[in-house]
Order: structure tokens, then C-alpha cells, then sequence
């Protein structure tokens, strides 16, 4: 059985780590045309503009879904590099940001980040650096905007808010969240329009659809301090940027402008696949996380008018997030950074609409799991060429650091994908993901499944049955070989 290893008035909050040194690892290293003379300047670094979108399953147009309005991430794709099987480590927000942001697997729960940050504390030489702690120390102005880290903000507190308290240690030179009316991250993080906040989630709808601006709902405010933000780093072209902005959005509850519904008003959804729930022992769960909002009364799994009145609104939501990602893009633009900008769109995990009967994340189907993930970079090879290379979110850290050409980090679970960013046809490997005290594997054609007693699913996806039909009973071999593949994996440091 596999085993883990393991506020000022305007609503801004601010966070600098000052005395923190600023160390350049690389000097010229292998750039092409570096001098090794010290009166000769190295070539200037690419900024990083990392994009996260919260519950963002690939129900998008680039992604083969032709009735979701989103036409900026599918320019974005035209002009990237599209990964159609990127799966995330962890079907909840914390743990799969504690993936992206460490490179590394690590525990399955949403506290992990906090955790790593009390033994930072402690003992900060023993803790790997993140993501944007290397960067930082490699010279990089560090910023984030938004929910990167699992609270809006990358704080701590009742509110969120504790200065005290910060998610990821040394990681930002600035950590903001705007919050508006909101009044504090909490508030945002589950906000509907004009400034709600969620107390009771029973008494506060679980979508609606209001007439306003961007500015109705968080992400506009995200979005617009993000943007001055890219106007400020680019003016100083002499240092890099690693610019990290997460949208809220299509997180519950699903509030969007009403502009953002008008496409799908009258629109005609495709069936839900396998709407049923599972029988025998999955990781099916009874969706409380989107149960609980105030729902007149009303059950999606009983009820299609009112499922296709869930998935409507989630993809107003996902075409409101979309026109904050254009935002930020046009702003980029028109600073005059954009070519020498690597931009990264990447969905924190998935998120049921009806599959398996659920209505929410939280499980180890495909549906949880699946996320999409775009990497566009100057002069890059075939782009607009989508890739089937599967991949993990930990493969990011590397990345990054590759194409920036900052030194590799040797603790990283992932590895660089700049041979599928190179030749889109390049072979990916197995992803591996984890909730709770569960394990899986996901292949090209089969997932495996591994409950922390040893129960196993084996799905097979070149069946038309997939994650609906668990084949372990008759393909124990097949079972016992992805097993063992899959606890290679968790050894291999």
C-alpha cells in the first residue's frame, strides 16, 4: 500500500520580507553569448506571470468545449503551448497549491502550506525554498496578487489577514488582496455582489447572477491590482518579475455580472456522462461543500432544469475569469514586457458538474483531477501546437527555472518539460494524486486507484465505460503492476 511523504483603509494588505538577502545564483551560466568578462552584461532574464484559477476544470473553448465563451486563455493557447492531460497532486485548493508552489508532492490537506511554514520558522535551513523563493533569491522582484497560496492574500488570522502569519515565509516581496467591500480575504473568498460576505452558507445563494461591472464581485479588484502591478514591475525592465495573480472564480458560490450569463441563457448543454452515482466502493462523495449553500430547496442529482442552471452560472463564472485573464494580458501588453514575459495559465484542480452524481472537488475521478495548464514564452517552438504528454503540477518549479535559466532545484519531485514545450509530441510520464489517505496513478489508457487499506479501482479509459466500471477483479495483474509503479513514484525522492 503506497504511503505519503512526507489592514489599511483601501482594503490592501502588504507584506515585505526586507532583510531578506538577495542572492544572484547564476550570473551568466550557459546563456548563449554570455562573456565570461566581468564588463560584459549578462542577457536579461524573462519576467514570470503565473496565472491561477480556482476550480477551473478544462471547460473551456480551447479545450474542445465549443459553448464556453472564453475566447482570451484561447488566445492565449493559440500562442502556447496547451496541455490537454495535465493532472494537479490534489483534488482541493491548499494541497495542490502547496504542489505548484513547492514542486513537491506533500500532504493531502489544505493546512499543508501552514505547516511548512511553522517549520520554516523553526528550522528555516531544513525547508526546500518555494517556488518564488527561489526566484527571489535569484534576483527576481517577487509579487502575488489574489489567491495564489490557499488564502487570498497568503495570510493567516481569523480573517486571513494576520501580518504575523504569512502562508509561504520569504517567498514575496509584496503579497496583495484587494478586498474591496469584502472588508478582509475571508470576506472575498466566498463574496457575492456588493461587497456579501458568506456567514451562513445555507443563507447565502449558491449562484446568482447580478447586473454590474467587473468590479461586482472579487475578482475585479484582483484583476485591477494585478494590473497596476504589471505596470509597475515592467517599468523597471533592469530586474525581472515573477508576477503570481489568482481569480477566485469558478469557485463557489457561482456569482458572475449578468453579461457574463447572456451566452448560455438559452444555450443547450451537452448531457452530463455517467451522471450516476458510482456503485460498489469509490471515492464518491455527497458534494457537501456545494449542498450546503442555500439551493431553494432543490437537488441538481434529481432536478435537470435546475443542473443546467448550476452549470450555466459555473460557466458564466468561468467566462467572467476569463475576461479578467484579458485584462491582465492586454495590460502586459501594453507595457512592452510581453516578449520577454513566460505566461503560465494553470487550474488548481477540477470540479464536478454532475459527473459520478457529484457537484464539487474532492474525489480522485478524472473530473477532480483534470485542470488545464498553458505555458507561452517568446520564440517558442510550434506554438498554438496543443501536447498529450501527461503531466503534473510539480513539473512547474522546474520549468520555470529552466526556461528562466535559473539553476534547476534538486528537491523537487517534478521535472522540466521543456523537451514537450520543445517537441509537443515528447513523451510525458504517469501523474500521480493523492486525497486523504488514498493514492492514484493515471496512465495514458488506465487510473489507478488505492484506498489506504489497500482497496483498489482500475479504470480503463479507451472503454466507454472509464471511471464508471472498476475492472481490478479481472485484471489483477494490470492492478498489481500500476501499483507497483505507483509506490516507485512516492519512494523516488
Amino acid at each position: 500500500m503506497p504511503m505519503p511523504r512526507h489592514s489599511n483603509p483601501h482594503g490592501l494588505l502588504r507584506g515585505s520580507f526586507a532583510g531578506l538577502a538577495i542572492v544572484n545564483l547564476f550570473g551568466c551560466l550557459t546563456q548563449a553569448g554570455c562573456s565570461s568578462t566581468a564588463n560584459h552584461r549578462p542577457p536579461a532574464r524573462p519576467n514570470v506571470l503565473l496565472i491561477c484559477i480556482d476550480d477551473l476544470r478544462p471547460e473551456l473553448g480551447c479545450y474542445g468545449k465549443p459553448y464556453v465563451v472564453s475566447p482570451h486563455i484561447d488566445r492565449l493557447a493559440r500562442s502556447g503551448r496547451q496541455f490537454n492531460r495535465h493532472y494537479v497532486q490534489a483534488p482541493t485548493c491548499g494541497a495542490s497549491r502547496y504542489a505548484l508552489l513547492t514542486g513537491r508532492y506533500g500532504p493531502p490537506d489544505n493546512d499543508a502550506l501552514f505547516r511548512r511554514a511553522e517549520r520554516f520558522d523553526q528550522t528555516p535551513e531544513a525547508v526546500p525554498p518555494s517556488m518564488p523563493a527561489w526566484f527571489r533569491q535569484s534576483g527576481y522582484t517577487t509579487v502575488s496578487v489574489g489567491k495564489v497560496s490557499h488564502h487570498p492574500g497568503g495570510r493567516g488570522g481569523d480573517d486571513w489577514n494576520d501580518e504575523g502569519r504569512p502562508e509561504l515565509p520569504g517567498a514575496w516581496d509584496r503579497h496583495l488582496m484587494p478586498t474591496g467591500p469584502w472588508r478582509h480575504p475571508r470576506g472575498a473568498m466566498h463574496g457575492l455582489a456588493n461587497g456579501e460576505i458568506r456567514h451562513d452558507a445555507g443563507a447565502m445563494d449558491v449562484f446568482q447572477s447580478v447586473e454590474g461591472g467587473h468590479e461586482l464581485y472579487p475578482d475585479g479588484l484582483i484583476a485591477d491590482a494585478a494590473m497596476s502591478e504589471l505596470s509597475r514591475l515592467a517599468g523597471k525592465p533592469d530586474r525581472p518579475f515573477f508576477l503570481a495573480v489568482g481569480l477566485i472564480r469558478p469557485h463557489l458560490p457561482f456569482g458572475a455580472p449578468s453579461k457574463y450569463m447572456q451566452p448560455y441563457a438559452s444555450l443547450e448543454l451537452p448531457p452530463i456522462p455517467h451522471p450516476g452515482q458510482p456503485i460498489g466502493r469509490t471515492t464518491w462523495h455527497p458534494s457537501r461543500e456545494f449542498m450546503k449553500y442555500h439551493r431553494w430547496g432543490r437537488d441538481p442529482n434529481h432536478d435537470p432544469e435546475f443542473a443546467d442552471q448550476v452549470r450555466k452560472h459555473y460557466l458564466a463564472c468561468v467566462t467572467y475569469a476569463d475576461a479578467q485573464v484579458g485584462r491582465i494580458l492586454e495590460t502586459l501588453e501594453t507595457t512592452g514586457a510581453a516578449d520577454r514575459t513566460i505566461i503560465v495559465l494553470w487550474g488548481d484542480h477540477g470540479w464536478h458538474l454532475g459527473e459520478h452524481a457529484v457537484w464539487g472537488k474532492h474525489t480522485l475521478f478524472e473530473e477532480s483531477l483534470h485542470a488545464p495548464l498553458i505555458i507561452r514564452y517568446s520564440h517558442a517552438p510550434n506554438p498554438g501546437q496543443a501536447t498529450d504528454a501527461l503531466v503534473e503540477t510539480v513539473d512547474l518549479f522546474p520549468t520555470l527555472c529552466e526556461l528562466a535559466g535559473l539553476p534547476l532545484p534538486e528537491f523537487t519531485n517534478g521535472r522540466s518539460l521543456r523537451d514537450i514545450l520543445d517537441e509537443p509530441n515528447a513523451a510525458g510520464k504517469p501523474a500521480v494524486s493523492y486525497f486523504r489517505d488514498m493514492w492514484t496513478i493515471r496512465t495514458r489508457k488506465h487510473r489507478l486507484i488505492v484506498h489506504g487499506d489497500g482497496y483498489m479501482e482500475l479504470y480503463e479509459h479507451a472503454s466507454e465505460d472509464a471511471e464508471s466500471r472498476n475492472i481490478t477483479a479481472t485484471n489483477p495483474e494490470l492492478a498489481e503492476h500500476l501499483l507497483n509503479q505507483l509506490n516507485a513514484r512516492i519512494a523516488s525522492p
